[in-house]
């Protein structure tokens, strides 16, 4: 018996689809909201830098003179006034301006002013390189910036201008940092709902179509095993029937022609008895070779590609004609057949001839094979004793499981396997092949 595992069901089929869209759905949902996240992060820190740089030139610059820088009273509060007038609001909470030797020449934190700190590796490089803003999060355990602690996280700017004699400066600016994650999270719930919405909307119409896969590999799972069970129970009725016909014809046959030839050679036969036996043992032997001969053509085909099909049903024929049944044979147009097609054509000839010697008891057959316009064609009719055509579907007919394989097989290939029968009204198979 065939191994038959229990398939899987189509809502099995489906529920595994779906679970693994949806874990592809989420896993995409995640990827989309980090990056609309970094997207809108980076966004806002640009947006920083730009407002400082412009902070920088178009506020700073213009009053930055010598009593700003030399830590004058009236210049710093006039400078002080400017800063919280233009400057220090929305995110932006600090303001600090260096000179190039690490002094805090003005902050909006007074108690900074001048505090000397050394100035990190992006800062040097940021008042060599004038023009060009950086930033990062600040590092609050740095003395500097030790009154920012109470703001927990601050994203620094900073921007190199130029003092009222051209030297170097340099321009710091602090902004809250939840303002930059509050744009990151803006921008994710900008963008993640319609992106969210296309794909849940994707993951929709596809379920009807996984439905239909799901069915479509459920029935072709059965097909399969059905076809696999019948080549097995076919497998099975053939060997059981070879033994068979060797047990009951040409092994009996053998035995029989031995016992004679003892019981001769034990005895004293005269010369006409002697001839008699010899003649007898011949056609005996005969028969038992034209047996075998029947037998090697069920067990091993002729090989169609060289004998041709024609060649092929002759010797089905004339193992019919030997159980004593008149056989007509008809094979014009059968020659030319492509290979595949006549192996299909005799692998069904042959299971047909087969039933018709085994079950018939007809007197009289006919054996009609060609090709007409896209098909090939192959008809065994034959006038014996016939049979209920209901049978055919009845599992436990062994005597026709072997044309329900043939139909099975003629199916998957595109072609058709015909049966009329009736009791005492003989039986006319007909198939039919595409030729292509």
């Amino acid at each position: 018996m065939v191994d038959e595992r229990a398939p899987v069901s189509t809502v099995g089929l489906l529920v595994r689809f779906t679970a693994a869209g949806v874990i592809v759905l989420l896993s995409l949902a995640a990827l989309i909201a980090y990056v609309a996240r970094q997207a809108g992060t980076e966004q806002a820190s640009e947006s920083a830098r730009e407002v400082t740089y412009v902070t920088a030139r178009g506020v700073v610059e213009p009053r930055l003179d010598a009593d700003v820088v030399a830590g004058q009273p009236a210049a710093l509060q006039a400078f002080d006034t400017a800063m919280r007038q233009y400057v220090l609001q929305g995110s932006l909470v600090r303001v600090k301006l260096w000179s190039a030797d690490g002094k805090i020449v003005y902050s909006d934190e007074r108690r900074l002013i001048g505090q000397t700190f050394p100035l990190d590796p992006d800062e040097t490089e940021a008042l060599r390189i004038q023009g060009s803003s950086e930033s990062e999060v600040s590092d609050l355990s740095r003395p500097e910036n030790q009154f920012e602690i109470p703001y927990k996280k601050l994203l620094e700017v900073y921007v190199g201008v130029r003092g009222p004699g051209g030297e170097p400066m340099l321009f710091e600016a602090y902004f809250r940092y939840q303002a930059v994650t509050e744009a990151g999270q803006a921008a994710w719930k900008r963008f993640a709902p319609p992106s969210l919405g296309a794909l849940l909307l994707l993951e929709l119409v596809q379920i009807p179509f996984a439905w239909s896969l799901a069915r479509r590999v459920q029935r072709q799972q059965r097909d399969r095993e059905r076809l696999l069970q019948h080549a097995v129970d076919a497998s099975d009725a053939e060997r059981r029937r070879i033994a068979g016909e060797l047990h009951d014809g040409v092994v009996q046959e053998l035995t029989g022609l031995n016992y004679a030839l003892d019981a001769m050679r034990l005895g004293k036969p005269t010369e006409g008895q002697r001839a008699d036996l010899i003649a007898d043992s011949a056609a005996r032997l005969r028969g038992s070779i034209g047996s075998l001969r029947t037998l090697l053509v069920d067990i091993y085909p002729p090989n169609l590609a060289e004998e041709g099909l024609a060649s092929a049903l002759a010797e089905l024929a004339a193992g019919l004609e030997r159980t004593g049944a008149a056989v007509r044979l008809e094979t014009e147009g059968a020659e030319d057949l492509p290979p595949a097609v006549a192996a299909l054509l005799f692998r069904a000839a042959q299971e047909i001839v087969r039933n018709v010697a085994a079950h018939s008891g007809a007197q009289e057959v006919l054996i009609q094979a060609g090709r007409t316009t896209g098909k090939a064609t192959l008809v065994v009719d034959d006038n014996g004793r016939g049979f209920d055509e209901t049978r055919l579907d009845e599992r436990s007919s062994d005597g026709h499981l072997g044309l329900r394989s043939i139909g099975d097989l003629l199916a998957e290939s595109g072609g058709m396997l015909t049966v009329r029968a009736a009791p005492g009204q003989g039986t006319r198979v007909e198939v039919e092949v595409p030729v292509r």
